[in-house]
C-alpha cells in the first residue's frame, strides 16, 4: 500500500466506482468488480486501526505535555504566591505581592521561564527591603542599648 493510507484507498474505490460500466436502463446504478472493491474495503478495515491508535497516541502525548506544562506552571504559582506572602509583612507590600502573583500567575502560563525570572527578581527586591529594615532596626537597637549605658554609667 501506498503512503497516502486510507484516504489513497478511498481514491482507489472512488475510481473503480468511476470507471464501472452503468447497467443498461438504469444511469444511477452500475455495474462493479466486486473482488476488487470488497479488497479496497478490507485494505481500508486493515488500516484504520493502526491510523486511529496513531492518531490516539498523539493525542494522548500532546495532552500530557500540556497537563505537565499546566502542572509546572501552577506549581510555579504556588511557590512565587507562598514566597511573596511569607517575605510580606506591611500592607503595602502584600497589595505589591498579590498584583505581582496575578501576574506572574498569567504569564507562567505562557513563559514558564519568564514567569521564574520576574518571581526571582521580586524576591530580591524584598529581601533588599527586609535587609534595609533590619539595618534601621539594628541601627535604633544600638541607640537604645548606648542610651541605656550612658544612662547607667551616669547613675553610678
Amino acid at each position: 500500500m501506498d503512503e497516502t493510507g486510507v484516504l489513497g484507498l478511498l481514491e482507489e474505490l472512488s475510481i473503480l466506482l468511476e470507471d464501472s460500466k452503468p447497467v443498461f436502463g438504469k444511469s444511477n446504478m452500475r455495474q462493479v468488480d466486486i473482488a476488487a472493491a470488497f479488497e479496497i474495503m478490507d485494505e481500508i478495515r486493515d488500516t484504520f486501526p493502526s491510523e486511529f491508535s496513531q492518531a490516539r497516541q498523539i493525542v494522548r502525548e500532546r495532552q500530557s505535555l500540556l497537563d505537565d506544562a499546566e502542572a509546572e506552571a501552577s506549581r510555579m504559582i504556588d511557590d512565587a504566591r507562598s514566597q511573596a506572602m511569607t517575605i510580606a509583612s506591611e500592607q503595602e507590600i502584600v497589595r505589591i505581592s498579590q498584583q505581582q502573583a496575578e501576574t506572574i500567575m498569567g504569564d507562567a502560563r505562557e513563559l514558564e521561564r519568564q514567569t521564574r525570572a520576574g518571581a526571582e527578581d521580586y524576591a530580591d527586591e524584598v529581601f533588599g527591603h527586609v535587609e534595609q529594615s533590619l539595618d534601621t532596626l539594628l541601627g535604633n537597637v544600638r541607640r537604645c542599648r548606648d542610651r541605656l549605658n550612658a544612662n547607667s554609667m551616669a547613675g553610678r
